[in-house]
């Protein structure tokens, strides 16, 4: 794991706050980072983090058909590859999307909503990080959403006042604010990270290993982020630019597997999430692992984790229910 935390203390981030919204029950919007937002810090194409910190209320935040996650205040909710997501104090009606309800501001201060219809009051501050250090393999094997609760001790007056103060900073046109927030956006999702990875079993830490090496990170950050794709070492080899049997050598050494092992575990671990985390239908995450059929996917889960995907996730389900 020292390779994974020596990359994450590597990436240097830019970027910033650039909403503070305030919520009321009921609501419900889609929100995404555009590179519009991030334009008045930094010009930004893609390796967008987006996240928000909840100052008060809570919330609802869904990523595709994901399980909803509760954030309620004192908490800072990340999404490390920027996916679009719902927002709300409830997720059943149709939403709206954030880019309509905008007000107008002065120019270089901080964009506002007010919306909902009159209830409990949610208020949130959204930003953005983004790294010009390559980051890739790294970012693909976090989850979609992240979030780190700083409602204990003095962190919160700390985090708290700083995203108070950049704020109000920001909206006075003051130039200190995007770097202040980037760096205790940065503080916060380097602590975030390291919490997921050092709590990650070690069958699942192989990767961590090839982190450092520039042809294995590229190799890794590929197979994260389309597990699905028919891979071969060759495929794999081209696309870092070595000979088959070079990359072969060098990944093996590193990760301490095979890429094509490696790759049939990385497939379970994706499934496995969403099968956790997710109603999907099984032949719908059968398809995102890469399998032709459902037969196939429900066979290769078995042999890994001892029962079918539909028993595994009932006993998930099972543990997640709160006791009587």
């Amino acid at each position: 794991m020292d390779a994974a935390l020596d990359v994450l203390r590597m990436i240097r981030f830019t970027g910033g706050i650039f909403l503070d919204a305030e919520f009321s029950a009921p609501w419900c919007v889609v929100a995404q980072v555009t590179p519009e937002d991030c334009r008045p810090f930094t010009p930004v194409s893609q390796s967008i983090l987006a996240y928000h910190y909840v100052s008060a209320g809570q919330l609802l935040l869904q990523v595709d058909h994901g399980l909803p996650v509760a954030v309620s205040a004192g908490h800072i909710v990340l999404l490390p590859r920027n996916d679009p997501h719902l927002l709300g104090s409830e997720l059943s009606t149709r939403p709206i999307s954030v880019d309509h309800l905008l007000q107008p501001t002065k120019e270089g201060g901080l964009a506002q909503i007010v919306y909902g219809g009159g209830g409990e009051t949610t208020r949130l501050l959204c930003g953005f990080l983004h790294s010009e250090t390559p980051c890739d393999a790294l970012i693909g094997v976090l989850p979609k959403v992240m979030t780190l609760d700083v409602v204990e001790g003095a962190a919160r007056a700390w985090i708290e006042s700083s995203f108070r103060f950049a704020a109000s900073e920001l909206a006075a046109g003051s130039v200190r604010s995007p770097a202040l927030l980037a760096r205790l956006a940065e503080l916060l999702f380097i602590e975030a990270a390291q919490l997921y990875l050092t709590h990650l079993p070690p069958e699942q830490r192989a990767w961590a290993g090839g982190l450092g090496d520039p042809f294995v990170s590229r190799a890794l950050a590929q197979l994260h982020d389309f597990p699905e794709r028919q891979w071969t070492t060759q495929m794999l080899a081209r696309q870092v630019g070595l000979s088959r049997s070079a990359f072969a050598g060098r990944f093996t050494d590193l990760v301490g597997m095979p890429p094509m092992r490696y790759l049939a575990r990385l497939r379970m671990q994706v499934a496995a999430r969403r099968l956790g985390e997710s109603l999907t239908p099984i032949a719908r995450i059968a398809l995102e692992a890469g399998y032709e059929s459902e037969a196939s996917f429900s066979k290769a889960f078995k042999r890994t984790f001892g029962v079918p995907p539909a028993a595994w996730r009932r006993e998930q389900r099972a543990l997640e229910e709160p006791e009587n």
